[in-house]
């Protein structure tokens, strides 16, 4: 019964940042671990960033580690994701997600089912 919607989506030129969103509902939000997931056209669902239930660690996707900053604000049941330097590749539907473990120790760094909440996500699109 977790609610999740994303914002901050939109059309940008190559260089540029953006800022996304993610506002929770439902679930205590600050006992779960967060994730960010992106899906291009005719590509599969990928992993794209992931923070602990506490906030104390992060977890990156080779292609946006250095680029990337994912980040909670439990006060506010919200989760970000700070992209800069944003590329064409880039370009995909941003999806947040929390995991389904109440404090789980670590994070699962691939889109799966241990996220039972999804939310209905926001296009990123980067122009050369």
């Amino acid at each position: 019964q977790v609610q999740l919607v994303e914002s901050g989506g939109g059309l940008v030129q190559a260089g540029d940042s953006l800022r996304l969103s993610c506002a929770a509902s439902g679930r205590t939000f600050s006992n779960y671990a967060m994730g960010w997931f992106r899906q291009a056209p005719g590509k599969e669902r990928e992993f794209v960033a992931a923070i602990t239930w506490n906030g104390g660690r992060t977890y990156y996707a080779d292609s946006v580690k250095g680029r990337f900053t994912i980040s909670r604000d439990n006060a506010k049941n919200t989760e970000y994701l700070q992209m800069n330097s944003l590329k064409p590749e880039d370009t995909a539907v941003y999806y947040c997600a929390t995991d389904k473990v109440f404090r789980r120790r670590a994070v699962v760094t691939a889109p799966s089912a241990e996220y039972d909440y999804w939310g209905q996500g926001t296009q990123v699109t980067v122009s050369s």
